[in-house]
């Protein structure tokens, strides 16, 4: 597959959250950025747009990203929605998946190629364990909307290298700069298209004492879940006030995103 306008939507996960880089648009690079370079090597007349802010629920992430993506022109679309919806208290699944079916015919028909992903298996943390059996049911309505409209489907769920605590943020709800990376590897290749990016090095895998893993979780708990919940209790969000990376189709040559 050749494609030459990509434009990528979603929240946290698409807008790199985890991957740090001060030098780049919210502090962030991510998968996306990571998979366009890849793209950007194959075609010298490749642009790249990403819409995806974090905290967005899956609704607004429809309301605020679809028409700006289909006044860009894309021919590859990706989208990551619904994990935040599906950690709140109340959800409505079907409800959700039937607009999340309708924004993807809207694109699909736009002539842009779907980029599809089930959610992330939330069993490794035990606060988010309980909604396990949700996320399940979540992921099998994408994937049967996802084969409705030939979209290539990511199925994050099922990689198994996800289980690696290294491939996570300390915050253990974003991927790490490593998962960063595995991620890119894996849409690239379910697309179809070669490349020349490898996972990174991780060095060996630190072995934690109960101690230290009561410690550790007991700061995760302070720093991460305790401000997270605080959030949803309060209706703010991590992405108030933020605005998307590439709002516009940039060519990376003319970008500071090659290189890093």
């Amino acid at each position: 597959m050749q494609f030459h306008r990509y434009v990528a939507l979603g929240d946290s996960f698409t807008e790199g959250v985890g991957d740090d880089d001060e030098t780049l648009p919210n502090g962030v690079r991510g998968w996306a950025d990571r998979m366009a370079e890849a793209l950007a090597e194959r075609d010298k007349d490749f642009t790249y747009a990403n819409l995806a802010i974090r905290g967005r629920k899956l609704l607004p992430i429809l309301d605020e990203q679809v028409e700006p993506a289909l006044a860009l022109n894309p021919d590859l679309v990706s989208i990551y929605a619904g994990a935040n919806d599906v950690l709140r208290p109340r959800i409505d699944l079907d409800m959700l998946v039937d607009e999340y079916d309708k924004a993807l015919g809207r694109l699909g028909e736009a002539g842009a190629h779907l980029v599809v992903f089930t959610a992330y298996d939330p069993g490794r943390v035990p606060v988010f364990a309980a909604l396990r059996g949700r996320f399940a049911i979540y992921n099998e309505l994408v994937r049967h909307v996802a084969d409705k409209h030939g979209a290539t489907l990511v199925d994050f769920w099922r990689m198994r290298a996800y289980r690696d605590p290294r491939l996570w943020d300390t915050d253990r709800m974003h991927m790490s700069s490593a998962g960063h990376q595995v991620m890119a590897i894996e849409v690239l290749n379910a697309l179809g298209i070669e490349h020349d990016l490898v996972p990174h090095e991780l060095g060996e895998r630190e072995k934690l004492s109960l101690v230290q893993q009561s410690t550790g979780h007991a700061h995760w708990l302070r720093a991460s879940a305790g401000p997270w919940v605080k959030r949803r209790l309060t209706g703010q969000s991590s992405g108030d006030n933020l605005e998307p990376r590439w709002p516009e189709l940039v060519r990376l040559d003319d970008s500071p995103i090659l290189g890093g």
